[in-house]
C-alpha cells in the first residue's frame, strides 16, 4: 500500500467532506505508522467529524499524550469531550489551548461556552 498515496486520498475525502471515508482510509495507516501525528490528528478530525466521539477522543488523548503541548490538540480534545457533554473534563484542555493560543478567537469561543455550561451548573 501506498500510505502517502491513501494519506492525500483521504484528506480529499475530508475535505469534500465525507469524513466516514477518509477515517477508513486513514486507519489503516495509522497503524502503519502509529507515530505519524499529522495522519492521528487528520483521522481524529474525521472521527470527530462523523461523531465517532469516542474514536476521537481515543486519538487525541495519543496526540496529547505524546505532545503536550499540542494546542490544536487540546483544542479538539476539548470540543469532543463538549460534544460528550463531559464539560469539566472539556475544560481541563480548552483553557490549556486558549493559554497556548489566547489570540485565536475559536478558542477562546469555546472556552467561554463551556465555562458557562460548567458555571450554570450544567454538566
Amino acid at each position: 500500500m501506498d500510505l502517502l498515496a491513501e494519506y492525500r486520498r483521504a484528506t480529499l475525502f475530508f475535505e469534500a467532506g465525507d469524513p466516514t471515508s477518509a477515517a477508513r482510509l486513514l486507519e489503516p495507516i495509522i497503524e502503519a505508522e502509529p507515530d505519524n501525528a499529522a495522519v492521528r490528528q487528520l483521522l481524529a478530525r474525521a472521527y470527530f467529524q462523523s461523531a465517532q466521539l469516542g474514536r476521537a477522543e481515543e486519538q487525541l488523548r495519543e496526540l496529547v499524550d505524546r505532545n503536550p503541548s499540542d494546542h490544536y490538540a487540546h483544542h479538539v480534545l476539548g470540543r469532543t469531550l463538549e460534544r460528550l457533554n463531559r464539560h469539566l473534563d472539556a475544560l481541563r484542555h480548552l483553557r490549556i489551548a486558549a493559554a497556548m493560543h489566547s489570540s485565536n478567537d475559536d478558542y477562546t469561543t469555546a472556552l467561554r461556552r463551556v465555562e458557562t455550561r460548567v458555571g450554570g451548573g450544567s454538566r
